[in-house]
């Protein structure tokens, strides 16, 4: 039972961990390149404008969907006790369907929401299992 609690616990942690990182991501994109005449926070004039936007726009978005889905992978293989690339896939999945979601709401030209798709989830949650096995792996020897 002590596994499954640590387990339920590590994954609902890092995925907010990683969430949180997003959209702290997501904000410096709206900081460092902000976009002239509307509120970032303003989601229908965002929508407007989006597919009118410069591929430096773009950057953020997908730094965002793919740090924020690496890092909460990253941690939840670190601090989980087992079914360690299962835990990751999911986490992967949960990132993916979010951006599934917003490539629905928000009409971004379709080359993004291609690499987006593609390379910003589950690559980034198996690559993430990958390092932080790599790592566990050195410190056990």
């Amino acid at each position: 039972m002590k596994v499954f609690i640590r387990n339920i616990i590590s994954f609902i942690f890092t995925v907010f961990i990683g969430s949180v990182i997003n959209m702290m991501l997501i904000e410096l994109g709206n900081y460092l390149f902000p976009i002239k005449g509307i509120d970032p926070n303003d989601i229908d004039a965002y929508i407007k404008i989006v597919p009118s936007l410069n591929a430096e726009f773009f950057l953020f978005p997908f730094l965002a969907h793919a740090i924020g889905t690496f890092l909460a992978s990253f941690l939840c293989v670190l601090i989980a006790f087992n079914h360690k690339l299962k835990l990751s896939i999911i986490i992967g999945v949960l990132f993916l369907s979010g951006g599934i979601y917003m490539s629905i709401i928000i009409p971004a030209p379709f080359w993004f929401i291609f690499i987006d798709l593609i390379f910003a989830y589950i690559p980034m949650a198996l690559l993430a299992w990958k390092t932080a096995t790599v790592i566990l792996n050195k410190n056990r020897t």
